[in-house]
């Protein structure tokens, strides 16, 4: 039996605690403030992006993992005596998974292994940590990977969107929408669907009327989720956090875990941003 090791991106957003528990390795992504350049909770946190952005007035670019940073973890890996199992951001999201692969032609070994969540933050991370759970059964890599792409179509990935100042100025919505939604009070609800974003419900009025709007499809769905995971991510708004988990009781989650967004997923939502993850049955 080959012993295999998980490796993921940071756009993963999973806990510290929940990486060093099952032995998954991150590579960083890049934060950008023009010639200014951060890897991704490694030399920049969230809190110091958003001082930065309100100081400079301007928002970062991010940008992939570098082929190099795969190779590195790849080789010292593959020097252990590991097989390799990258499950990280989609490839419609970022070119990470693009860097993946070439790095994988680099090495030029079959024991490197790569998949495309289609998805992002702890979307991808309930991948990681589902493989990460047959792993630890003793499954090897081919029946996890199999294991895994039936569980892709069946993540749920949706956040609410506290701020239209982010999509603004990092252009992916017009000036007119931005003051239209904020002068209307809307906060979108953005979803993960076939591997890319689209916006789904468009509440108006305060964040905690979005929230509830995901809430109450969570528990519609409540005998479909599949209920080893559940994640709670956000951008500095813990105090949602809280609100959803006190009205997610109900609902019988093995694991309920609350996790933060990181710099590069932050930094296309913005503060305050949240969402309620989960795999369906």
């Amino acid at each position: 039996m080959h012993k295999i090791k998980l490796v993921s991106d940071s756009t993963c957003d999973l806990s510290k605690s929940l990486l060093e528990q099952h032995q998954i390795s991150i590579i960083p992504l890049y934060v950008n403030f023009k010639e200014d350049s951060y890897l991704d909770g490694v030399t920049l946190t969230v809190p110091e992006m958003y001082k930065k952005v309100d100081e400079l007035g301007f928002l970062p670019k991010t940008s992939a993992a570098s082929p190099g940073s795969f190779v590195e973890i790849f080789e010292k890996y593959l020097e252990e005596g590991y097989e390799i199992l990258y499950i990280g951001i989609g490839a419609k999201f970022s070119g990470t998974f693009q860097s993946a692969y070439s790095a994988k032609q680099l090495v030029a070994s079959d024991k490197i292994h790569l998949i495309d969540s289609e998805n992002l933050s702890s979307g991808s991370g309930l991948l990681v940590l589902k493989a990460a759970k047959f792993i630890e059964a003793g499954d090897d890599v081919e029946t996890i990977i199999k294991k895994i792409k039936i569980l892709i179509p069946k993540v749920r990935t949706q956040f609410v969107i506290n701020t239209m100042e982010y999509l603004y100025k990092g252009g992916r919505c017009s000036g007119i929408a931005a003051i239209a939604g904020t002068l209307l009070k809307i906060k979108p609800i953005i979803k993960v669907v076939d591997g890319g974003m689209i916006v789904g419900k468009k509440p108006r009025g305060k964040i905690e009327i979005a929230i509830d709007v995901l809430i109450e499809e969570v528990i519609s769905l409540k005998d479909d989720i599949d209920p080893e995971f559940m994640m709670i991510t956000h951008s500095m708004a813990s105090n949602s956090a809280q609100y959803i988990k006190s009205k997610l009781k109900a609902i019988s989650i093995n694991n309920l875990y609350e996790t933060d967004a990181g710099c590069v997923i932050s930094s296309h939502c913005g503060q305050g941003c949240i969402g309620i993850l989960y795999i369906l049955k």
